[in-house]
């Protein structure tokens, strides 16, 4: 089991050094879900009998201390560095690892003493700091809270007992024929009694310590620490533990509890607790790890790379930005992603919707109709069909084929920029760099620009082309149908009546919809050609070539990203190298069971 402790202080220095100390923040924190034991202070960690006693601390990795004085003085040194002089509090833990063979496997969390008054140096707050920080380690659900009381003083004073009664809700009553106040069970808190020896003459502890006046789901533990003399002499741990056990053993009232007393016994208990707690909570924490592992890995993915520093780095890490943009735009038109089927609709409906609703009234008006084919003859009238007057009247007609023809042209170009805003705010990288967004959005509306007065120009020449040739065979059949509808003994002049300019108009309005048939057809291919197909071969070709004499400094600006994400960035990594880590630890354990 001692690996399971061994376990969770690993992690607990991993999420010191990587900056989870628990408190509230928009980052998930792994230390509250570790199993501690709050109040006492430092890690320990049974050596081999014969071995030697030192310290490490975390902020001191390769130092070895064997002088414990020194340890005071380098916790007093690393406070001083944490608030500067200041005789105030920090929440960023200090982390103690004392290896020797007199101690047990034990994780413990020293917290400031909890105090009544501000002291000469300090802000008149740090009662309530010193209280909040307390309590924001002890009213979490994992922390297994060591209550320390001294004895010669009344527990129903206790801050100790106090906070912990508020942190710590009772589970079920406990009966007792003492005072109600303390007749509940703690469910987290190990009750610890000191300084019994130096209680009144003619009075004693044992109610307390067999739970009959402050009951605990836990028994309580009475210790006897040395005093400042013995301090000031250097008595030494192990001489002290002896006293400990022997004033217990002796003392009458006390006797029958010795088994049960003294920091020998304290620290084993707690470290069997911890172990039984460490056991239950590693499932759970396990859980929590690989769903944030996941949760983590998912958020730095969306935040994208972190910048390149060099100027080839940053011209690669564009262009493949500009890249998984480009894909995403193709998907769009070739149906991967919703919206290219809206140009669809433009050839399939909106075109054959506008060469419908073309009005030639006015081209094909008997009046029009008469005067274009009376000044088509000129000074000598037609002898079998009017060639020029038809001619003049299709192309009349023809030429106002170009307003659909555009429309369409412009439709596309519509779409095409709308899928251009789609796949630009579907590139994640994109969003991450606000500079480069603008300038792929500007350099793909300007192709698209490019593209669609191309496309123009040629989707406006086969309307034209319509216009400057005429199909013959349909032509060739005029002649015969003249002579079957008309009167070779009339006057050439009849031919312009209204029965024939009638025949006439009928004959463009027939050719004029054979020229829509055609036009329906070869306008989509034009436009296809000219911009669909362009867009997807060539839609950043013209910035790519101007990527390519940028300056490092304009490469730069472009990957100017926005601070809060570097930060989110930065923070995210550390995080997910915590999490990582903890991930590895717990493997470890189980793949050895």
């Amino acid at each position: 089991m001692d690996n399971l402790i061994s376990l969770v202080n690993k992690i607990q220095r991993a999420c010191t050094a990587l900056g989870d100390h628990g408190e509230a923040s928009a980052l998930p924190t792994l230390w509250d879900s570790l199993p501690a034991i709050a109040v006492v202070g430092g890690q320990l960690h049974k050596l081999d009998e014969g071995s030697r006693e030192y310290a490490e601390f975390l902020h001191l990795p390769r130092k070895k201390f064997t002088d414990f004085a020194a340890v005071r003085k380098e916790i007093q040194d690393e406070t001083d560095r944490e608030t500067g002089r200041s005789k105030q509090i920090s929440s960023v833990p200090i982390h103690l690892s004392i290896y020797s063979p007199n101690v047990v496997n034990l994780t413990l969390i020293d917290l400031p003493g909890l105090t009544k008054v501000a002291v000469e140096g300090q802000p008149d707050s740090i009662v309530l700091d010193i209280e909040n920080m307390v309590r924001s380690y002890i009213e979490k659900p994992n922390c297994i809270i060591l209550a320390i009381s001294p004895a010669n003083q009344d527990l129903a004073t206790s801050d100790a007992i106090k906070i912990s009664r508020e942190v710590d809700p009772t589970d079920k009553m406990a009966h007792s024929k003492y005072t109600s106040l303390f007749s509940f069970c703690r469910e987290r808190t190990l009750g610890v009694l000191t300084k019994i020896d130096l209680m009144d003459k003619g009075t004693d502890a044992v109610d307390i310590l067999e739970g009959k006046s402050y009951r605990l789901k836990f028994p309580w533990v009475g210790v006897v620490n040395r005093s400042q003399a013995d301090i000031n002499k250097n008595v030494d741990m192990i001489a002290a533990r002896r006293r400990e056990r022997e004033y217990f053993a002796t003392t009458p009232e006390y006797k029958h509890l010795a088994p049960r007393m003294g920091s020998e016994h304290l620290a084993k208990m707690l470290s069997k607790h911890l172990e039984t707690v460490i056991k239950s909570r590693i499932p759970g924490i396990q859980s929590l790890i690989n769903k944030t592992v996941a949760e983590l890995e998912n958020e730095l993915s969306r935040l994208g790379k972190p910048i390149a520093t060099d100027a080839g780095g940053k011209l690669y890490m564009i262009m493949e930005i500009c890249r998984g943009f480009d894909q995403i735009y193709k998907e769009h038109l070739d149906g991967v992603r919703p919206g290219g089927d809206k140009i669809y609709n433009v050839f399939d409906n909106q075109l054959p919707a506008a060469l419908k609703s073309l009005q030639f009234d006015k081209q094909l008006a008997m009046e029009n109709i008469r005067k274009i084919i009376t000044e088509a003859d000129g000074y000598q009238p037609h002898l079998i069909a009017p060639e020029q007057g038809y001619r003049r009247l299709i192309e009349s007609t023809i030429v106002t084929i170009r307003g659909p023809a555009e429309a369409s042209v412009d439709a596309v170009h519509s779409l095409l920029k709308d899928l251009t805003h789609k796949a630009i705010n579907e590139t994640i990288e994109l969003k991450q760099y606000p500079g480069l967004r603008v300038e792929v959005s500007n350099a793909s509306i300007e192709s698209l620009d490019r593209m669609r007065e191309e496309s123009k120009k040629a989707t406006l020449q086969l309307v034209d082309m319509e216009c400057s040739y005429l199909t013959v065979d349909f032509f060739r059949k005029l002649p015969q149908d003249v002579e079957k509808g008309g009167n070779p003994t009339h006057s050439i002049f009849d031919r312009y009546n209204d029965s024939y300019l009638r025949r006439i108009g009928t004959t463009v309005l027939s050719y004029v919809n054979l020229v829509c048939a055609s036009l329906r057809n070869s306008i989509p291919k034009s436009i296809v050609y000219c911009q669909v197909r362009e867009a997807k071969k060539s839609l950043l070709d013209h910035f790519f070539a101007e990527l390519g004499k940028m300056e490092t400094k304009r490469l730069s600006s472009l990957l100017n990203e926005d601070p809060a994400i570097m930060e989110r960035r930065t923070a995210l990594a550390k995080r997910l190298e915590l999490y990582r880590a903890a991930q590895a630890e717990i493997d470890t354990v189980a793949w050895s069971k």
